[in-house]
C-alpha cells in the first residue's frame, strides 16, 4: 500500500498520475466553509433581531376609541424608533386585577421597558415597583399613580381639563343655575383630577351655580345612562351637565336625546368619538374638553426609549386639552386632532 503522505495514485493505461492530497479535499474543503459562512451570517442576523428592544404598552381598557388612538401613538413611536411595541390590556376599565396579571406577565417575560395607565391609583403600586426593582424602566401615563418610583408620568393636565369644562359650562348657562356631574369611576386618578378641577371652579368662581347632584358611570356608557337618567328625573330644572370621561359622556347624550333635551340642557363633554363629534354637530353636546391621545401615546413610548439610550426624560411631561365647539369643526388643527390617522398604525 502506498503512504498516504505522499499522495494517491490514479493509473491510466500506462501512465500513473499522482494527486496531492490538499486537492482531493480541496471541494469539500470549500463546501464546509461556505456552510459556516452562511450559518455564521444567519446567527448574526438572529442576534441583530434579538437586539430590538421590546416595550410593552398596558392601558387601562381596549374597547373605546380613546385608547384605540394612544395605541396608534404608541405603535407610531415604535416604528419611528425602531422598537417593538406588545400592546395588552384589560378590556375593562375598572378591571385592575386583570391589568396587574397583564403587568406581571410583561415582566416575567423581560420586556426591555413598560409604559402602563394604571386603572386604579393604588392597586398598581406593588407590580410597578416589581418592574422597576428588575430593572425595567416603567412610565406611567393617562392616570396618577400614588407612587413616584417610575421614570416619567405622561398626561393631559387632567386638573386643568376639568377647570376648562366648568368655565365653559358656567358661559354657555350665563353663570347662574343648577348643574350635575356624571364621573367615571372610583380610583380612577385622571378622571378624579377633571372633576375636581371642575367642582373648585365652580365652586370658587361661580357661586350662583350649584351642583346638585354626582353620580359615578363606571366607565360604562349603560350604566352612565342609568346615572343621567336618575339626574335628570330628579332635577328636571337642570340647567346643565358635565361628564368626565368618554363612556360617561356617550351614555349623558343618549339620556339627553332619549328626554328631547338636546340643547335645552348645556352639556360639556370629555373626550371624543366619531359618534360625540356628530352630538357636538347637532347641539345634544355644547363643548367638549378634547385629549390628544395619539400624542399621549408617542411621547410615553419616546420616554421609555430615551431611557434605553442613556436619556433621562422629565419626570413629568403634561399635555394640554383643547375645548372644542360646533364652530371650531372643520379647522385642520381640529380635525387632526379628532381623527388621527388610526387605520395606518393599527390593523
Amino acid at each position: 500500500m502506498l503512504n498516504s503522505a505522499k499522495g494517491a495514485a490514479r493509473s491510466s493505461g500506462s501512465d500513473t498520475k499522482w494527486i496531492a492530497p490538499h486537492s482531493v479535499l480541496r471541494v469539500p474543503l470549500r463546501r464546509s466553509v461556505a456552510v459556516g459562512l452562511l450559518l455564521l451570517l444567519a446567527a448574526l442576523a438572529g442576534c441583530q433581531r434579538s437586539q430590538q428592544k421590546v416595550i410593552a404598552v398596558v392601558p387601562k381598557g381596549t374597547a373605546h376609541i380613546f385608547w384605540i388612538s394612544v395605541e396608534a401613538g404608541a405603535m407610531a413611536a415604535g416604528q419611528e424608533f425602531g422598537v417593538k411595541i406588545l400592546w395588552n390590556g384589560p378590556p375593562a376599565e375598572t378591571d385592575y386585577s386583570r391589568q396587574i396579571e397583564i403587568v406581571d406577565s410583561m415582566v416575567a417575560r423581560r420586556v426591555d421597558g413598560l409604559v402602563v395607565a394604571p386603572t386604579e391609583r393604588n392597586a398598581l403600586v406593588r407590580p410597578i415597583d416589581r418592574a422597576m426593582a428588575q430593572g425595567i424602566p416603567v412610565t406611567v401615563f393617562d392616570s396618577g399613580l400614588d407612587s413616584t418610583n417610575y421614570v416619567s408620568f405622561v398626561a393631559t393636565n387632567n386638573f386643568e381639563g376639568g377647570q376648562m369644562a366648568a368655565r365653559k359650562l358656567a358661559e354657555l348657562i350665563g353663570g347662574k343655575g343648577n348643574v350635575a356631574m356624571v364621573m367615571n369611576a372610583p380610583g380612577s386618578a385622571s378622571t378624579m383630577e377633571r372633576e375636581r378641577g371642575f367642582t373648585g371652579v365652580i365652586g370658587k368662581d361661580f357661586p350662583n351655580i350649584k351642583i346638585v347632584a354626582t353620580q359615578y358611570g363606571q366607565s360604562d356608557r349603560a350604566l352612565a345612562l342609568q346615572a343621567a337618567e336618575n339626574i335628570l328625573s330628579a332635577h328636571p330644572d337642570l340647567n346643565g351637565f358635565f361628564a368626565s370621561a368618554e363612556p360617561s359622556s356617550i351614555g349623558t347624550a343618549i339620556a339627553l336625546k332619549s328626554r328631547g333635551l338636546a340643547g335645552k340642557v348645556k352639556f360639556v363633554a370629555f373626550d371624543s368619538s366619531d359618534g360625540m363629534v356628530e352630538d357636538l354637530k347637532t347641539g345634544v353636546i355644547s363643548a367638549m374638553v378634547v385629549q390628544d391621545p395619539f400624542k399621549i401615546g408617542y411621547t410615553a413610548v419616546k420616554t421609555i426609549v430615551d431611557k434605553l439610550h442613556g436619556i433621562t426624560p422629565p419626570k413629568r411631561i403634561d399635555l394640554s386639552a383643547t375645548v372644542v365647539t360646533k364652530d371650531d369643526l372643520g379647522k385642520p388643527a381640529i380635525e387632526q386632532l379628532l381623527k388621527p390617522d388610526i387605520k395606518k398604525y393599527v390593523h
